[in-house]
């Protein structure tokens, strides 16, 4: 099977950002996500291009709107478009008495009384995945740094991989699930593991190797076609882009940003590496699937394996040494105020951070944190 990969500028910009709509009294879920998308829609006409808005689209669960950006040259320009969709999404909104919720996962709300998205792909994956499918009430960013050869795909992804501990820890905004304190950071990257087609991609050394799994799969119908691969990391190869997938929903536009330009940014470093014939010491598999574990389970409190050799350290420290070396490349790209506000987040507290401080604040009262998380995402605060 041969898989073409689409040139694309090198280190482009596309940000997805799922995010729920919760009744504003006291911060539930409701499943009014495609009646707000129409409203928007009927509102601003202009919008519509064959019935469908460019920039906002349903998902899996009828409580869920995505926002997803057209290609960006810069991080400014991500938050940009991400700023216009969420006005877009307020103006019929709260005339509605809703309000945007952004984060992993809703602290109290029932998975079993969520509605799925009346489209029969969404069907299908629910009657093929049944408990662990019904279960998917999680919210994402995804962001997606174009290529300009797919000789750097794979070297990118790879490298993409060692920072997954990095990028998942800043993220981390799910510690609550159905009611209950989980004890960890983001329970959200260990829901979303247990489908069949999602978690960590396979190590590939060659591009033929990655043809011959998605054939593989295809073949005896793991999948129908390739965008249902939902890796944490994947080549998008229609698009040209490497996608990062496994970042919680973040719960402010400027963390967003954040992270945006941190992915960028490591992305490019790689693919300069990639192009320049510098090859980097892959993390082997098992310590890949341990560093996701232990920023899922610990969060920035994390220590991580660096190398081969079973090297440890903080990761703080290591976010340290991490973003001194990409400083160079966010003022080459035009991120750098986005990329300092990596630190912020990691000197001030993540998302799963401020949650249990509200929940502390409140005798436990899961409500406040849902009305808490609205009041941040709406102040961008």
């Amino acid at each position: 099977m041969e898989i073409s990969f689409a040139r694309s500028d090198q280190s482009t910009l596309g940000v997805e950002w799922e995010v729920a709509l919760v009744d504003a009294a006291d911060g539930d879920l409701v499943p009014r996500g495609r009646e707000t998308y129409e409203a928007v829609l009927e509102a601003r006409p202009e919008w519509a291009r064959d019935g469908d808005h460019p920039h906002l689209t349903g998902e899996f669960l009828l409580n869920t709107i995505e926002m997803v950006t057209g290609v960006c040259r810069d991080v400014a320009g991500t938050t940009e478009q991400l700023a216009l969709m969420m006005d877009e999404i307020r103006s019929v909104a709260d005339p509605r008495g809703l309000e945007i919720f952004a984060a992993g996962t809703h602290p109290f709300a029932r998975w079993q009384d969520q509605q799925v998205t009346d489209k029969q792909r969404y069907h299908k994956l629910v009657d093929r995945t049944q408990y662990w499918g019904r279960q998917m009430v999680i919210f994402g960013v995804h962001v997606h740094v174009g290529l300009d050869s797919r000789a750097k795909a794979l070297p990118v992804l790879d490298g993409m991989l060692a920072h997954y501990p990095h990028l998942l820890a800043l993220s981390a905004n799910s510690p609550f699930w159905d009611g209950q304190d989980t004890g960890y950071a983001s329970q959200r990257s260990m829901i979303f593991q247990q489908l069949s087609t999602a978690g960590l991609p396979y190590p590939f050394d060659t591009w033929d190797e990655y043809e011959r799994c998605i054939e593989d799969m295809i073949t005896t119908g793991i999948i129908e076609e390739i965008s249902e691969c939902r890796w944490d990391v994947r080549p998008v190869p229609r698009l040209g882009t490497n996608e990062v997938r496994f970042c919680d929903g973040l719960s402010t536009l400027w963390e967003v940003g954040a992270l945006t330009a941190l992915t960028q940014c490591l992305a490019h470093s790689l693919a300069a590496d990639a192009e320049a014939g510098r090859t980097r010491p892959r993390l082997q598999p098992w310590h890949v699937r341990e560093n996701k574990w232990r920023a899922a389970r610990y969060g920035l409190d994390a220590q991580v394996i660096t190398d081969a050799e079973n090297t440890e350290r903080d990761l703080r420290e290591d976010l340290e040494r991490l973003l001194d070396r990409l400083e160079p490349v966010a003022a080459h790209l035009g991120c750098a105020r986005e990329l300092a506000d990596v630190e912020r987040i990691y000197r001030d507290g993540a998302g799963y951070q401020r949650q249990r401080e509200v929940a502390r604040a409140h005798d436990g009262d899961l409500r406040a944190v849902a009305l808490d998380i609205v009041r941040r995402t709406r102040e961008n605060a």
